[in-house]
């Protein structure tokens, strides 16, 4: 039937003791033995209540235990996980909501009046689950709480398939979101490929049963992205899948000091970041305090989804010279692009990845890009991939196409493939700017801009201009005490790249130009530009 997480979490739950922790929430500790007993009882409660194999089950909330609970739940139940942005506005919300035909949906309670507010128009939803830390919820609502006692805790006597979906929703870069479609089996099988080069692995669920009871302690893992995006909750579902903990911070915001104070408190092994996002906050904070916290447990630090340049992964290893750092190349629907490992003792450079083993670089025509010819070309990645972006065929069509009897998943990243084989990172297509004819990625203007000690971080967007087409424009957030000298901006990027490539003009602001989950918030950037340059 292949690997399904309902059935690997009813392996893996009742061999942990019962009285490790599974989560840690500031001074919260919910162990594994409460945590299986709950996610039990609220799977029954959701089939109990109509849910039928299939149905979606969105979730709506800022990290916290709840959420992978929720996400747990609707494994055992076999209903199909939707992610929903909460920083969306309520008609966004509702959006993901209706597009992704959810028939139960978890929130958290600070959301409940954008609940309130878009219900009238959800009639597909049957079940609303509050999550509430005063008691009270919506008259519509069940509590969270109440829904995990129901019941006598035990595993759920259901059969269930590895064909049974995960969806995660994809912003992009244009158009409205869209559900990537995963199959359990398909993803689990992406993360053992690469287990398997380090060693043998479980293959049956009864060989990970036995590798659970004699793991010693499970390990600690700190996403401080957020869970409601892939790279947070694809490596938190990683540990909570092999019988570890996950931990999450308090606060609705990310604060470096906090998420130190963390790792100095509860000792996790792996960090997830996003990139310069978080890291230049972490490593500004140790600076800022050499010794203050001990960082000595973090032995990896993942990151995905944005650049992560050279000068932060080194300023970072200063402080923990233990650990390695994983820098991913992937996006929801092109998981294991590509990746490199930087060390204390090993650098790699800002972009630089090794390609990864299912994955081939493709001409515009669908032609191979040889290595070393100093051609761009677009990243491939061959199966396992989704099944598409759900209701949407147009899309599924461009992104996930046939070349030479292969089915590959290509999202529109561009690169160079060096001598070497590996990639040198230019971007997404669909942010390219088009300059008097020439191409121009922005992530390599914005890499550019970011080693100027005045600039804390940059996006780069194109804007209509009469002789040019579009004109490359730099938005930057300046470091503190710092003032814009765009003459000089400019010349700093000159330095390093064609002058096509250096903005004709740069703009200032103290807007967050990021999303939560530290990727780039472009149309936010070039609303900036436009009314400061209009």
């Amino acid at each position: 039937m292949g690997w399904n997480f309902g059935d690997i979490l009813d392996a893996v739950g009742p061999n942990v003791s019962p009285e490790a922790p599974a989560f840690i929430h500031g001074s919260r500790v919910i162990n594994w033995g409460d945590a299986v007993r709950m996610t039990n009882n609220m799977a029954r409660g959701l089939i109990a209540r109509g849910a039928q194999p299939g149905d979606k089950i969105a979730i709506y909330m800022r990290n916290r235990p709840e959420y992978l609970m929720a996400v747990a739940a609707g494994w055992k139940a076999r209903l199909t996980h939707v992610n929903v942005n909460y920083r969306y506005t309520p008609e966004e919300v509702w959006y993901i909501f209706d597009n992704s035909d959810a028939q139960t949906v978890v929130y958290a309670s600070e959301f409940r009046d954008a609940v309130t507010e878009i219900r009238p128009r959800l009639p597909k939803v049957k079940t609303w689950v509050e999550v509430s830390e005063t008691g009270e919820v919506a008259s519509f609502a069940e509590h969270f709480d109440a829904l995990g006692e129901e019941g006598n805790g035990g595993p759920l006597d259901i059969q269930r398939s590895g064909d049974d979906q995960f969806f995660i929703y994809t912003g992009g870069t244009t158009g409205m979101p869209k559900g990537v479609m995963w199959t359990h089996h398909d993803m689990r099988e992406i993360t053992l490929q690469g287990a398997r080069k380090l060693g043998p692995v479980p293959e049956t669920l009864e060989e990970l049963a036995e590798a659970t009871r004699r793991m010693p302690v499970g390990s600690r893992i700190l996403p401080a992205p957020p869970l409601m995006h892939g790279t947070g909750l694809l490596t938190s579902m990683g540990t909570m899948m092999a019988g570890g903990c996950v931990i999450t911070l308090e606060k609705p915001n990310f604060d470096a000091e906090e998420l130190l104070t963390a790792i100095d408190a509860h000792k996790p092994q792996t960090l997830v970041i996003v990139g310069d996002s978080f890291g230049k906050p972490i490593l500004n904070a140790l600076n800022a305090a050499p010794g203050r916290y001990d960082v000595s447990s973090i032995l990896t630090i993942v990151s995905s989804g944005v650049m992560w340049s050279h000068e932060v992964k080194k300023g970072m290893l200063e402080h923990m010279p233990q650990a390695m750092l994983s820098d991913g190349f992937s996006s929801s629907e092109a998981l294991g692009m590509g990746n490199s490992i930087m060390t204390k003792d090993s650098e790699v450079q800002t972009a630089k990845f090794m390609l990864g083993e299912r994955c081939k670089v493709f001409d515009e025509n669908d032609q191979p890009v040889e290595p070393g010819s100093g051609k761009s070309g677009m990243v491939a990645i061959g199966p396992p991939n989704p099944l598409g972006y759900y209701k949407d065929d147009e899309k599924t069509a461009r992104t996930f196409r046939t070349i030479n009897g292969v089915r590959y998943s290509i999202p529109g990243d561009w690169c160079i493939v060096e001598a070497d084989g590996t990639l040198t990172l230019l971007g997404r297509g669909s942010a390219c700017i088009n300059t008097a004819g020439e191409k121009v990625f922005p992530e390599e203007v914005e890499e550019a801009l970011k080693t100027h000690p005045s600039v804390d971080d940059a996006l780069v967007v194109g804007l209509p201009d009469e002789k040019w087409g579009q004109s490359v424009t730099g938005v930057v957030r300046l470091a503190e005490g710092a003032s814009l000298d765009e003459d000089a901006l400019r010349a700093h990027v000159r330095k390093s790249l064609a002058g096509y490539k250096t903005p004709k003009r740069v703009v200032s602001t103290d807007q967050s130009i990021r999303a939560s989950n530290g990727k780039a918030d472009y149309a936010t950037a070039k609303k900036i530009a436009e009314t400061t340059l209009a």
